[in-house]
């Protein structure tokens, strides 16, 4: 795992100081080693920074940026499979100088070129240069487990790990995006393309982007999207082979990501998708398996207990850590720091605390993310499917009454008589799922901030396409878990992942991502996913051959944090100083009326207008603000 940046200037008023400058800012995901390469061509300069965190081959052998013939890469990943590669390429007479799989990847281009990307297993950020064909190449792994942004404005391209290398280009220009902001008070993270500045784009999972140094055009190409399997023809399969295939291609997923040469763990919540990773790594080794895991006091969100009762059973070296106030008291000030656009997961708080953990004692850390979204494993889906049952058996000419029906006071106090918070939005929400198919009510069901709200906050309210509004036309489980596949998974889950174990310089690995996994399950029938009611089902099937269902089966929690609790407690003063009214008003970007009675109507019990999740959202965007603008 590294970090790269990297310009293309076509004025050539970039050099390698900035460069440097630049490459600096990311030492925290390598902090092994570093290395810049600076070019000047007729039309252009280019310059590549990287550093290194030492995973395979740790010699100096691996050091980037590395060159062969007529290539030059940086790279940020892992290839899994690089052995099987290098094997193909000595057949082809390429001679090899270490066992990085970088240089792999780097003789692998030069034999095949783009051809290379479909024989890739792994998670990658990567850009190449190309003297021969005078282009530079930026490519983005299949699931989007690491990051890339890229910078467009005049004759500047800029590329990197994380924004903040960006910010070092004394030409980088950083203006809010009305679309990025809209995007972030919706949803609490902004969906890709969309980053929080203007000119600057997360580079699309599956994406590939071609600069020609020569006419200076840029060319996006998708070469792998989630939508082509679930739109294939489903496999004709019983449920036995499936399991049989399934526990396959786990197992081999979970295999391949051990392959280092430092130590590995995995992180360790008690649920199905880690405590089967687990499982399956612990079969296969006769050593010890190192597991951590974060719990918290309060019992509504602690899954210490269950995940230690797993590694009791599966026989791993356990470490747990429980998570107070305080120690979120001391992890936020870093929030704007560590993720550097406006981010509003809190469970960030308790995956840099796991990670921390496992970083004394290991470089690299397995988790279990994308199980819920390959598998159903939301509450969201089944709820949404109930709703789906119902608008099917109202009659069409009902809708427009019936959303009359949610904006009227009885309709808001028998909500507040059943207990729900934050019910202004709920109802808006409720209303606007009425008669729509999947997708919208995905949609709306995933709004923080509605419509309404942003006119208040920001003042307007922009229609922005994003994955939320693609459409399978197909089965309506399938339509979502692609949906959550290329939006909260990539640009919350997997954002988050990277942002908290890169921290720390460990590096996370993610099994139930292999796309091998994803490409077969997403061709199985719905009804192996969710059966009878019952979420992750094929999962749970796999699961029970290696762990009691008893030891498995519960309400699931997810990993939450008492936020509520904490936000009412000694994280209020963070509230007070940064939605104060001035503070507010001066900055000039969002509406200081609007903000206090959010915030008064908070602290004064009010809960039925406003949820802790605004005050966060609110908070962190804020934060975000005092330190990168």
């Amino acid at each position: 795992m590294c970090g790269i940046i990297g310009y293309i200037d076509f004025d050539k008023n970039s050099n390698a100081d900035v460069l440097k400058r630049m490459t600096d800012s990311l030492h925290h995901r390598g902090p092994d080693d570093s290395g810049i390469l600076d070019e000047e061509f007729n039309n252009c300069k280019v310059g590549f920074g990287h550093r290194r965190l030492s995973i395979l081959d740790l010699s100096s052998h691996g050091h980037q940026p590395m060159t062969f013939m007529n290539l030059s890469i940086v790279y940020n990943g892992e290839v899994y499979n690089f052995k099987e590669i290098r094997e193909q390429l000595v057949k082809e007479h390429y001679v090899f100088n270490s066992d990085s799989d970088t240089e792999v990847l780097l003789k692998g281009w030069h034999c095949w070129g783009e051809d290379l990307i479909q024989k890739l297993n792994g998670m990658f950020a990567l850009a190449v240069l190309d003297r021969t064909n005078q282009t530079v190449t930026l490519l983005r792994d299949r699931a989007g487990v690491k990051p890339l942004y890229w910078y467009r404005k005049n004759n500047l391209i800029l590329f990197s790990s994380e924004l903040k290398g960006l910010h070092r280009h004394n030409a980088f220009s950083k203006e809010i995006s009305k679309e990025g902001i809209n995007l972030y008070f919706q949803y609490g993270y902004i969906p890709q393309p969309y980053t929080i500045f203007e000119n600057v784009y997360k580079l699309e999972s599956g994406h590939c982007l071609k600069i020609d140094l020569v006419n200076q055009t840029i060319q996006k190409n998708c070469y792998w999207n989630v939508f082509d399997y679930y739109r294939k023809e489903k496999i004709k399969i019983t449920e036995s082979e499936a399991i049989v295939k399934c526990e396959s291609l786990l197992s081999s997923a979970c295999e391949y990501r051990m392959i280092a040469d430092v130590p590995v763990g995995v992180f360790l919540s008690g649920g199905y998708d880690s405590s089967i990773v687990a499982a399956l790594l612990q079969r296969n080794n006769s050593k010890k398996l190192k597991t951590f895991t974060i719990g918290f006091k309060e019992k509504s969100y602690n899954e210490a207990g269950y995940a230690k009762d797993i590694s009791n059973y599966l026989g791993t070296e356990h470490t747990e850590y429980y998570c107070t106030s305080d120690d979120a008291l001391n992890i936020l000030p870093l929030l704007p720091d560590i993720c550097d656009e406006p981010f509003a997961d809190p469970s960030i708080i308790p995956t840099i605390l796991v990670s921390r953990l496992a970083k004394k004692d290991v470089t690299v850390s397995l988790s279990a993310d994308g199980g819920d979204e390959l598998f159903a494993g939301y509450d969201k889906y089944t709820g949404i499917k109930k709703k789906i049952d119902i608008f099917n058996i109202i009659p069409n000419m009902a809708y427009p009454g019936i959303r009359k029906i949610l904006e009227t006071k009885l309709a808001h106090k028998a909500f507040e008589y059943a207990g729900y918070t934050d019910v202004n939005n709920r109802l808006f929400r409720l209303a606007q799922m009425i008669g729509q198919d999947e997708v919208r009510i995905l949609k709306s069901a995933s709004i923080i901030f509605s419509d309404l709200e942003l006119n208040h906050l920001l003042g307007g309210a922009d229609e922005i396409y994003t994955g939320f509004d693609d459409h399978l036309n197909s089965n309506w489980l399938d339509n979502l878990l692609a949906i959550d596949y290329k939006t909260y998974q990539v640009d919350d889950i997997l954002f988050k992942v990277d942002r908290a174990t890169m921290s720390c310089s460990l590096e996370g690995r993610e099994p139930l991502l292999d796309h091998r996994l994803i490409e077969f399950v997403a061709r199985l029938e719905p009804e192996l996913k969710i059966k009878n009611g019952d979420r992750k089902y094929i999962l749970k099937k796999i699961a029970h051959k290696y762990i009691p269902q008893s030891l498995l089966d519960r309400p699931k929690q997810g990993f939450g944090i008492p936020l509520s609790e904490w936000l009412g407690g000694q994280l209020k003063n963070y509230v007070s100083y940064y939605l104060n009214h001035k503070r507010i008003a001066e900055s000039g970007i969002l509406n200081p009326v609007f903000v206090d009675s959010l915030c008064r109507d908070y602290y004064s019990g009010n809960l039925n207008k406003v949820s802790f999740k605004k005050i966060w959202v609110l908070l962190m965007f804020e934060m975000w603000r005092e330190k990168w603008m």
